[in-house]
């Protein structure tokens, strides 16, 4: 009987992941119909403080992790992993082809999701090293949901490795990198700051392009943290675009590890709490 419990529970579950995954404008949902009406009701849509009574969400259990209306910024802890947290915008914002992305008046989504990297251990009780994480936005070919989101999540320990091997040959112009990540041709710039903030990558990309206005949505855009030769702290930004004939629908998503196998790797990750 049990067994047959357990497995109508996992069926369930699948199930529900599923729909949630086939609805293109579930994160928009959330954040717009759930998180923003919880605060302009309660004063915080955050988890502990508030009640979500269109769903039945108990006190306590609000949708968002954070919400900053002053930033117009959204975080939610993601249904994929333990690890993974995405930066949302409360502003409609389909993803890498909105235009918005290239107004320099628009918010610093980056270094906003930035400020969050520190929750990415929290789920197994305990604090990653810097150099454990990274920043993913994927391109409208390789996106699930159109409302723009970037993955807050450990980094694959083979990508942080390669990246190591190969970051003095990446200058402060974009640069293609002398081997391809997972199979896929990125090209990456230096970033020779410890903080993402006005860094901007979006404007970066968006400069280094013929016509970003047809051609932005069809990249993919990664900040992993570096230390680089001379012992300074900073950044690499990796670009790719999507490339049908090669199957390369440009997620850099992918050089994220959902199961955040880096923290039994990394002897320098330390035990903070009990698990969340």
């Amino acid at each position: 009987m049990l067994r047959h419990l357990l497995a109508g529970a996992c069926l369930a579950l699948t199930a529900a992941t599923a729909a949630h995954a086939k609805n293109p404008d579930a994160l928009w949902h959330i954040v717009h119909e759930r998180c923003v009406p919880l605060q302009t009701g309660t004063g915080s849509a955050a988890p502990g403080n508030a009640s979500d009574s269109s769903t039945g969400t108990p006190p306590g259990k609000g949708p968002c992790t954070v919400l900053d209306m002053p930033h117009r910024i959204a975080v939610l802890k993601s249904i994929e992993g333990r690890s993974q947290y995405l930066l949302i915008p409360t502003d409609r914002t389909p993803g890498m082809e909105a235009s918005s992305l290239r107004d320099p008046a628009t918010p610093d989504y980056f270094a906003h999701a930035w400020t969050q990297v520190s929750r990415v251990g929290e789920g197994y009780g305990v604090r990653l090293p810097r150099g454990d994480v990274a920043l993913a936005i994927n391109s409208q070919d390789g996106r699930s949901q159109n409302q723009l989101h970037i993955h807050v999540e450990c980094i694959r320990p083979d990508v942080k490795v390669a990246l190591y091997y190969m970051r003095s040959a990446v200058g402060t112009t974009w640069t293609p990198l002398p081997a391809p990540l997972l199979g896929h041709p990125y090209r990456a710039m230096r970033i020779n700051t410890p903080d993402i903030t006005g860094v901007k990558p979006f404007l970066l990309l968006a400069r280094s392009l013929r016509d970003p206005e047809h051609e932005m949505g069809h990249h993919t855009l990664a900040v992993v943290p570096e230390t680089f030769s001379d012992n300074t702290k900073g950044f690499l930004l990796l670009d790719d675009v999507a490339d049908p004939a090669r199957q390369n629908r440009a997620s850099a998503e992918e050089l994220q590890d959902h199961s955040c196998a880096i923290i039994g790797q990394d002897p320098l990750v330390t035990t903070t709490a009990h698990p969340r």
